[in-house]
Order: structure tokens, then C-alpha cells, then sequence
């Protein structure tokens, strides 16, 4: 019988050996790693409280304890930079895209809600989530901001990080000295459209039309992201917890 959000046999060969517990990690303990990893996939997937995961998972408490740790000590973001070193940099697309938090996300103590990454606005609360992807439509990283934050927020922190010397966005990126002019000193290609009030606008030839054609591909990617109900809204109170859950899905997409 099929299990519900599980990895496939050829999936779980790719990442094994990069999980805590190996012979020879002094202090950790490699027992049921599949089981949890599963377990953190179906609570996500499924968009339940880690309470009501089912009783095959073990206790609740230890999936979740066991999850926060992975987080904080970034295993999950370490198994998904392994994966992206294999990223198609042909070209690479920037872009976001905001969720929805649940009221139970606010209130995480000692923290102020911008720390978390969820803001207020008149739909809500809201967490926004950046993103880069490669020329396949694969996720190269990440960023977590307050909902009402501006796309400039991510591309001030994820576009030094790109090894593509072509990148693709939407005019909500058309930022002469934030993104643009940094693109260029650096020796990179924009193919992003001008603001319609522009007073120079930038003209596309016909192969930068086509390049933009497959900014669909990052839409796709976010598509795929929120999938995962718990994703799709953010049950989270901890930014450090929603993000490893974010890059435990891209780890998924990058073994498909």
C-alpha cells in the first residue's frame, strides 16, 4: 500500500546519507529517520496540527521536537543547498509570493512579530515568502519577510547570492540602484520590464522576450509550493520552523 506524502524508494537513496545520525556523528541517532522525515512531510502536506498526526508517526511531540531542532541547527537548509549546487544557471528568476498566516501563527513569545516575518495589513496576517529559481524552474534559495514588505526586500538579500549571469523579473523589480545598476556592476544581464512611467525605458529584443516567456516557470514553482497546506497558510508562530518546512518542500520538488 502506497503511504500518503512519502517518499519514493530513489528519493529517500538521494538524501539519506546527509541526515544526522550517520556512523560516526558523536550524540545522534539515525533510528526511524525515514519515519520522521515522512512525518514532517504528511503534517505539512496535510495542514494539521502536529497533534493530529497518525499514530504510525510515534508520538507527536517527539516529531516536533525533533523537526524544531533540525531547524535551528539547519539541517533542512543544508540538505536543499546540497541539492541546488546542481542548479541549471542558465538563467535564474526572482520573485515572491505571500501566504496567508493563521491567527494561532502570532503570539510567539519573546519575539516581535516582524522578527517572525508575519505582518498586518488589511487582508490579514501575512508572511511573504522570496524566492530564486534556475532556468528549470528549480529553488536556489530563499527569504521570509512581513507580508507588506517589498519585493525589494528580497532581491536586496537573494541577488548577490545568484550564479546566473542572466536574471528575470517582473517591473515590481525595477530598481535602477537596488537591482539593476547592482546587476550590472557585477556583470549580469537584467531582463526586467520598465515601470510604465519610466522616462528611458528599456527595450527588449527578441531573444529577452523569449527569456521572459519563462518567468512562468518560478509562478509554477510557488504553485507547487503551496501544495503543502500547511505552506499555503502558515500555521507557524517561528519564522526559523515555517522556513525549514519551506525548505523541506524545495528539497521535495529538487528530487522529483
Amino acid at each position: 500500500m502506497t503511504r500518503r506524502y512519502a517518499l519514493r524508494d530513489d528519493q529517500w537513496e538521494r538524501i539519506k546519507d546527509f541526515l544526522p545520525g550517520q556512523p560516526g556523528h558523536v550524540g545522534a541517532n539515525s533510528k526511524d529517520n525515514r519515519l520522521f522525515v515522512e512525518a514532517v512531510l504528511f503534517r505539512y502536506r496535510a495542514g494539521i496540527p502536529w497533534r493530529d498526526l497518525p499514530e504510525r508517526f510515534g508520538d507527536f511531540r517527539v516529531v516536533h521536537t525533533r523537526f524544531s531542532r533540525w531547524c535551528k541547527t539547519g539541517v533542512w537548509k543544508r540538505i536543499f543547498e546540497t541539492l541546488a549546487e546542481d542548479a541549471d544557471n542558465e538563467y535564474a528568476m526572482i520573485d515572491s509570493t505571500i501566504v496567508r498566516a493563521h491567527q494561532h501563527s502570532a503570539g510567539a513569545k519573546k519575539s516581535s512579530p516582524d522578527e517572525e516575518a508575519i505582518g498586518r495589513s488589511r487582508g490579514g496576517l501575512s508572511t511573504k515568502i522570496h524566492a530564486t529559481v534556475d532556468a528549470l524552474g528549480n529553488p536556489t534559495s530563499f527569504l521570509l519577510t512581513p507580508g507588506q514588505a517589498h519585493d525589494l526586500a528580497g532581491a536586496d538579500q537573494l541577488l548577490p547570492e545568484i550564479g546566473a549571469e542572466t536574471v528575470i523579473a517582473d517591473k515590481g523589480y525595477d530598481a535602477q540602484e537596488r537591482v539593476i545598476g547592482l546587476l550590472e556592476k557585477s556583470g549580469k544581464k537584467a531582463i526586467i520590464p520598465s515601470k510604465s512611467n519610466a522616462k528611458e525605458p528599456r527595450i527588449f529584443d527578441e531573444r529577452d522576450k523569449d527569456l521572459y516567456g519563462a518567468r512562468h516557470l518560478i509562478e509554477n514553482f510557488f504553485a507547487r509550493l503551496k501544495q503543502y497546506r500547511a505552506i499555503a497558510t502558515r500555521y507557524d508562530k517561528r519564522a526559523v520552523h515555517f522556513l525549514g518546512a519551506v525548505y523541506l518542500a524545495a528539497i521535495v520538488v529538487w528530487l522529483n
